[in-house]
């Protein structure tokens, strides 16, 4: 686990840095997707919802294209697709308790799973281990942010 600026960040998952958002792969290219401590932390527990778009499940989803609404007292804004696939399922628990997502990020707080259309082309376009640590720590210092 790397810390950057106070915000923990599991070295093993790929990130789409400028999103804020996490994958984790799972078997049969299925992946987890949620939203990274520095998202949560930028919201300042202010989290009021987080509702998956329950049309999408089952559609091919293209990459960006918003599969939830995240949304705050003083932000609402797309969870985007950070590849292309379709979406499978959201999670009922944060759905239900978005507070769950801000206290468990990356284990319960799970917010979309997704199947990859192309597995390989998809990794390609996300970050994982030192790189994924060395641009958030770039990202965060240029903005000023952290967790601490």
């Amino acid at each position: 686990m790397a810390i950057v600026r106070g915000c923990e960040f599991p070295e093993e998952l790929y990130y789409w840095v400028e999103k804020h958002i996490w994958v984790q792969p799972m078997a049969e290219g299925l992946a987890r997707i949620g939203l990274t401590a520095a998202a949560y932390h930028q919201l300042r527990n202010t989290l009021t919802a987080i509702s998956l778009k329950t049309g999408s499940i089952g559609q091919e989803t293209p990459k960006g294209r918003s599969i939830a609404m995240v949304e705050s007292l003083k932000y609402i804004g797309a969870l985007s697709a950070p590849f292309a696939g379709v979406l499978v399922r959201g999670n009922e628990r944060v759905a239900a308790d978005p507070d769950a997502a801000a206290a468990d990020p990356y284990g319960a707080g799970w917010i979309a799973e997704m199947r990859s259309t192309d597995w390989e082309a998809a990794k390609a376009d996300l970050l994982t281990g030192a790189a994924a640590v060395a641009a958030y720590q770039a990202l965060l210092e240029a903005q000023q942010l952290g967790c601490e």
